[in-house]
């Protein structure tokens, strides 16, 4: 009896399928108890982890071959602009469209920043923020729809830095990182303070300075600032916001003087 060789030829093998495989807290609704869900996901080159979600939605059965439901998330310009589909992957927050699945060690975890609350899933409601900003008057009041003419022009320098500043896209992954930012405080973080400085700098929004300072003055302001500085560390656009917290504590400090003994006595 001849012995058989049952082993398959290389050229004949199949290769299984590399996955990328998710671990995702979810939760139904705002007031129901989060609990975590596996995938597996076939992998591509290049993938991240908003297309992995979307391969998710398109076939939504878990890692044991059971069907679930379709992932929520928040996701729009997909080139870390706009700052909507900010989550936590792994234990840090960032922007899930620039996330790639081959920065991770699997199995990657994605959780719903703990700062906001949630919504369902990976979304969270952000309004805490958006009422901060109004809070600060982040915008240029302009009186009247008729022509103004040319506004006053910045010097190229200033210009510059300001620009750095106006990168912020309001994702909240700052407010996230912040140990200060938390339920027990009304701290309105460090992208809200970054964006006084920007407003103040700003020829025409100047004339609104002393408004946006006695708001970061009020409880929930610059006062609650740790200085952990962990908001610069997880900033995906690199805004320096220990530098705006450092100028905006400075420009506070001579705005209480001011008000304390008078506009006359101090020089700017």
């Amino acid at each position: 009896m001849s012995n058989l060789n049952t082993a398959v030829p290389e050229h004949e093998q199949k290769t299984k399928p590399k996955t990328v495989v998710f671990e995702i807290q979810r939760q139904d609704k705002s007031d129901s108890k989060p609990y975590w869900e596996t995938f597996e996901v076939p992998y591509r080159p290049n993938m991240n982890v908003i297309s992995a979600l979307m391969e998710i939605r398109r076939n939504p059965v878990n890692a044991d071959g059971k069907k679930s439901t379709p992932i929520s998330w928040d996701m729009n310009c997909l080139e870390e602009v706009c700052g909507a589909c900010s989550m936590v992957i792994n234990g840090r927050p960032r922007q899930s469209c620039t996330a790639l699945v081959d920065q991770f060690v699997q199995p990657i975890k994605l959780e719903p920043m703990k700062t906001f609350p949630v919504v369902r899933d990976l979304i969270v409601d952000r309004e805490f923020m958006f009422d901060s900003l109004k809070k600060i008057k982040a915008w240029v009041p302009i009186d009247g729809t008729y022509d103004l003419g040319d506004g006053p022009r910045m010097p190229e320098r200033k210009r510059q830095w300001a620009y750095e500043l106006s990168k912020c896209m309001s994702c909240g992954v700052c407010l996230d990182a912040c140990p200060n930012v938390n339920d027990k405080t009304n701290f309105i973080g460090p992208a809200l303070i970054s964006q006084v400085r920007l407003f103040n700098t700003h020829p025409t929004g100047a004339m609104n300075k002393d408004e946006r300072l006695d708001a970061l003055m009020t409880d929930g302001g610059i006062a609650e600032c740790g200085n952990s500085q962990n908001c610069v560390v997880a900033c995906p656009k690199g805004i320096p916001l220990t530098t705006s917290i450092a100028a905006m504590n400075r420009a506070t400090n001579i705005h209480m003087f001011k008000n304390f003994f008078g506009s006359d006595h101090m020089v700017d």
